[in-house]
């Protein structure tokens, strides 16, 4: 098994288990301790859990840090599954939306192909791109320009002026962090560039973020709290965090 596979597998077990020991994984994946203490710092310094005697327990993420795709594809799956499915009720067959790079929106991607047959996307993001070939209804709008490898995303300036070519019916807009004060924030200086000539475009615009990211302040600014239709987040939201949003006019879905 590669690393990377190891690393996933273990961000699924502490998602589960929420601690984990060192002498499961030796056992799990029969690999030696050396191997697996350089797994758990590896994933530790990402700041994905935390060691401890013996094993690791669970951390919340660092939304003020990029951290890499394959970490965060591993990440609260439940959770954005059910952002996904709630925000699939908004899509209609179609439409036109836009799709940032993330893994909440990939999870919608997988659930759009079962639910709607026609749709033209403009996306960012060639993990989502390639979910969706496979669909003949589906347009696939790709920009050109640099491909940000972590990421497997496109930006750039090239990658900018492409998408202000177009004007989505809706935009989901993935975000790593959302406060009243600091508004709607996520890191990578590429993506949020890109993010923002898609809410400047979109006819309406949902912004999208499971529940462990609400109350964070990641590194940028994309726009403030009201400059989205609506905020989805899954169940596990703070009421308290809920009604200070709706409190100031801006609507949390969380079911």
């Amino acid at each position: 098994m590669f690393a990377q596979q190891r690393h996933q597998a273990i961000l699924e077990r502490l998602q589960e288990e929420k601690a984990i020991k060192a002498s499961d994984l030796m056992e799990l994946f029969s690999v030696s301790f050396e191997t697996v203490r350089r797994d758990l710092e590896l994933l530790e310094k990402a700041g994905r859990l935390r060691r401890v005697h013996g094993g690791a327990v669970l951390s919340r993420l660092d939304y003020t840090k990029e951290l890499p795709l394959n970490l965060r594809e591993g990440a609260y799956v439940e959770e954005k599954r059910e952002v996904a499915r709630v925000a699939a009720r908004y899509v209609q067959e179609g439409m036109s939306i836009a799709m940032d790079a993330s893994t909440t929106n990939h999870q919608l991607a997988r659930l759009l192909k079962d639910q709607i047959s026609r749709l033209t996307v403009i996306t960012n993001s060639l993990a989502i791109a390639q979910e969706l070939t496979e669909m003949p209804g589906y347009r696939i709008i790709l920009p050109g320009g640099v491909l940000h490898n972590e990421e497997q995303s496109i930006i750039g300036e090239l990658a900018e002026q492409f998408t202000a070519m177009f004007h989505a019916d809706l935009f989901f807009m993935s975000i790593s962090g959302a406060t009243l004060e600091e508004g709607l924030t996520d890191y990578g200086i590429g993506e949020v560039q890109v993010k923002k000539v898609m809410l400047k475009n979109a006819k309406r615009a949902i912004a999208l973020a499971d529940s462990s990211k609400l109350g964070a302040v990641s590194l940028l600014k994309v726009c403030g709290a009201d400059e989205v239709e609506c905020l989805i987040t899954d169940s596990g939201v703070d009421p308290e965090f809920a009604e200070s949003f709706r409190q100031r006019g801006i609507e949390v879905v969380c079911r």
